[in-house]
């Protein structure tokens, strides 16, 4: 497939591919939807788009067939958490996020209990370095720490979690060394061969992010500030395709 084709017609846009809809406005994020057209199936909702109504655009999306994370990285008391993960799971998207702490994985696992949402743990962002944890109080590495909140996360019952390529390949092992071979790693800081690192301190291709045993890249700047984002998704779609 070359960046001006269509998709084949039996095959849909590769699901693995998240694009991070990181724009200010509902209506720049719907703006972008529709130059990516069929490239992608699957967007992320953030913090950002959250406080300008980002409910709205989630239940668009879905009403379109897409598929729709929403990245809210929920931190509070567990019944609060629970609560508030109920209250999404309502709404019919795919997958949120909290952070990896034991009772906010657990408390987010029950609110979404019987519904179609996965919950994922945050790991350790992926803009974090060594220093910054240490800066932080942590005394473990970032891949120490990771560690850690996996197992925290299979104990907890939650579907996966958030963590940069750096680490897929542990999470994976250790998620398949407990029965989960299903367990979701979902990866940020993947940046195609070439592109800027900007905020990512823990960077890796498309390519090396799913062979390292990632099964989903979260991808924005390199798609939505391309001059063609469609074009740009359908490069990473191609550069995936034999994995």
């Amino acid at each position: 497939m070359t960046q001006t084709e269509t998709l084949a017609p039996n095959r849909g846009p590769d699901e693995r591919i998240i694009c991070a809809l990181d724009v200010p406005t509902t209506a720049e994020a719907a703006a972008l939807v529709a130059r990516v057209q069929d490239a992608v199936g699957f967007y992320k909702i953030g913090l950002q788009l959250f406080a300008a109504g980002g409910m709205d655009l989630a239940r668009d999306l879905k009403a379109e067939g897409r598929k729709v994370f929403l990245d809210w990285k929920l931190h509070d008391i567990g019944a609060t958490v629970e609560k508030a993960a109920a209250n999404l799971a309502d709404a019919g998207c795919d997958l949120l996020t909290v952070h990896a702490r034991p009772q906010v994985m657990a408390a987010a696992a029950r609110g979404v209990a019987g519904s179609g949402l996965k919950v994922l743990g945050v790991t350790v962002l992926t803009s974090l370095t060594a220093e910054d944890l240490a800066a932080d109080d942590h005394r473990l590495s970032p891949a120490d720490l990771v560690e850690l909140r996996v197992r925290q996360a299979l104990e907890a019952g939650i579907d996966g979690v958030v963590s940069s390529p750096h680490e897929a390949a542990r999470v994976r092992e250790i998620a398949v060394a407990a029965g989960r071979p299903d367990f979701l790693i979902v990866t940020p800081g993947v940046r195609p061969a070439g592109s800027a690192l900007d905020d990512q301190a823990r960077a890796a291709t498309p390519e090396a992010a799913l062979q390292a045993g990632a099964t989903h890249l979260v991808i924005g700047r390199p798609i939505t500030a391309a001059t063609d984002p469609r074009a740009a998704a359908l490069a990473v779609a191609e550069s995936i395709a034999l994995i």
